[in-house]
């Protein structure tokens, strides 16, 4: 009995991670029409609960101030989200690319330190600083990469967890008579 629930439970995970392997294939090959529905989906979810606390507002007699502030700043913001999503992402692409290469250049100048050492590490460091300062590079003039990024992780989970159940749905007898 044990041993069904746990297939059962493997299995429902196996469909979990198919889910995540398929939305990481989106994410990597179209990142900016995935952004987009992601935008107005959340958008929408902040209009409609900025709308609820309005008329809820109007159906409490008008006296409660936060209810009319949370309503319409929720409401505000999901127009902000659903128009104004490739600005945020922009936004957010420059500043995670600017401190990826921020963070190159301060390797570097921890690779000048370990050379004058005369420490074996250097070489990997600069290695490591000179890929830092190149992904930030990239992370700035592609304006899908962090969302292709995060496909990818998504992918590479994915696929890492549908092994990982796999192994233990064949294994599960082994572990119940142990």
């Amino acid at each position: 009995m044990l041993e069904k629930i746990l297939k059962k439970a493997s299995w429902s995970d196996i469909i979990i991670s198919l889910v995540f392997v398929i939305f990481g294939f989106l994410l990597a090959y179209h990142p900016n029409e995935i952004a987009s529905a992601i935008s107005i989906i959340l958008g929408g979810i902040f209009i409609v609960f900025g709308v609820f606390k309005l008329v809820e507002y109007n159906s409490n007699g008008k006296t409660d101030n936060y209810l009319l502030g949370v309503g319409a700043v929720a409401v505000l913001a999901g127009i902000v989200i659903m128009f104004c999503s490739g600005i945020i992402m922009s936004i957010f692409r420059i500043i995670v690319g600017v401190w990826i290469i921020y963070t190159g250049i301060m390797n570097l100048h921890t690779v000048t330190i370990w050379k004058d050492y005369k420490s074996r590490l250097w070489l990997i460091s600069l290695i490591g600083a000179i890929v830092n300062i190149i992904a930030g590079i990239y992370v700035l003039a592609n304006t899908g990469a962090i969302l292709q990024t995060i496909g990818v992780v998504l992918i590479i989970y994915g696929v890492i967890d549908i092994v990982d159940r796999f192994i233990f749905i064949r294994k599960v007898e082994n572990y119940i008579k142990s």
